[in-house]
């Protein structure tokens, strides 16, 4: 089985009280997100497609 390898948020400040997520994105067919204060296990996980749904709604304002 391949392990979730977890990124965080660019966004994130980087301090240790900030609030932020860490996501998974390299087992293929798979998304992982948790808690970066909780790390073990991954809380949610949505499907690839959910994600990008997530994702293309999150930044819409943006583009």
């Amino acid at each position: 089985m391949t392990s979730f390898v977890f990124r965080t948020s660019t966004y994130s400040g980087g301090q240790p009280d900030s609030q932020c997520v860490e996501v998974a994105t390299n087992v293929p067919g798979a998304v992982a997100v948790r808690d970066s204060k909780r790390r073990a296990p991954a809380r949610l996980r949505p499907t690839p497609e959910a994600w990008r749904a997530f994702l293309d709604l999150a930044t819409a304002g943006r583009r």
